[in-house]
């Protein structure tokens, strides 16, 4: 049986924030590039895409507080069906510090915040 991952090391930054050293592991978590942020600027160690919400799941929140249990219900369920990504993520945290880089504005109501806790096994 694999180690739990602590929750130290696995940590949430909004895309627009600057970099820092602290960071370890900066890895973009959403099926969108956020918009007005350079590569260059935002030192982005991988992209996983596809352990992102569908398209539709992402629409049907619309970053809307009132829906954000169901949201997270359902955005939980989708990151099983991404085994290999999730198995990449918790890889990559026993390694090291995991900065999971998102680009929603609201900080405690978005896809980072599910995804770290079905890392951490909550």
């Amino acid at each position: 049986m694999q180690q739990r991952i602590a929750a130290r090391d696995i940590k949430l930054k909004r895309a627009y924030n600057p970099p820092s050293t602290g960071d370890g592991t900066r890895i973009l978590i959403d099926r969108l590039w956020p918009r007005g942020v350079k590569k260059s600027d935002a030192a982005i160690d991988r992209w996983i895409k596809d352990i992102a919400p569908s398209t539709a799941l992402r629409k049907w929140f619309g970053h809307d507080p009132a829906r954000w249990q169901e949201f997270r219900r359902r955005y939980a369920t989708e990151i099983r069906n991404h085994a290999d990504q999730l198995a990449e993520l918790r890889a990559a945290a026993h390694k090291g510090p995991v900065t999971l880089v998102f680009g929603a504005r609201d900080e405690l109501h978005n896809d980072a915040v599910v995804l770290r806790d079905v890392l951490l096994g909550r």
